[in-house]
């Protein structure tokens, strides 16, 4: 079982994955977001998976490092980030932060869950792998419902707010 100690490499893999989203305070949407309103326990599992994450990396030892990993991490965190830069250049459209890219229905969202599973394997530590599964059990069916919200009524009077990000 894995103590409780400070990591350095979980809380930088923390940072690089969640930091992104502080974007959102200075470049929010132009359009606004729909409101759409999730199950409670989707919701919950969402709130529980985002603090999870950013804190089990950091504050877990991990086992013996796998380097393969680091480099499914790299691609996950390099995806994430293009996917960030589109939205930005794209003029801050809130359906950029929901739009489907290679078949995937809200990468955004998914490829956060994809870095911190990948960095499980990484770092040899499993609380990571059950933080992201927690994130993803709210995260992704979250995000979901606001990218239907958008494609089903893209400009609705009910559009005044909403989540803050993917």
């Amino acid at each position: 079982m894995r103590g409780v100690a400070f990591s350095p490499a979980g809380l930088a893999l923390s940072l690089a994955v969640l930091a992104p989203n502080l974007l959102m305070l200075r470049f929010p949407p132009r359009d606004p977001l729909p409101s759409v309103r999730a199950p409670r326990v989707v919701s919950g599992a969402e709130r529980a998976g985002q603090a999870l994450c950013l804190v089990v990396p950091a504050a877990s030892t991990h086992g013996p490092t796998e380097p393969a990993w680091a480099a499914l991490v790299a691609g996950c965190l390099a995806g994430y980030y293009g996917l960030w830069v589109r939205y930005l250049r794209g003029g801050r459209g809130g359906a950029a932060l929901y739009e489907p890219v290679w078949g995937v229905p809200v990468p955004m969202a998914v490829l956060p869950v994809l870095a911190f599973l990948a960095a499980s394997a990484w770092l040899g530590n499993p609380w990571i792998a059950v933080s992201a599964v927690v994130l993803a059990v709210g995260h992704v069916p979250a995000a979901l419902l606001v990218g239907r919200a958008m494609t089903a009524d893209p400009v609705s009077p009910r559009s005044t707010g909403g989540r803050a990000g993917p």
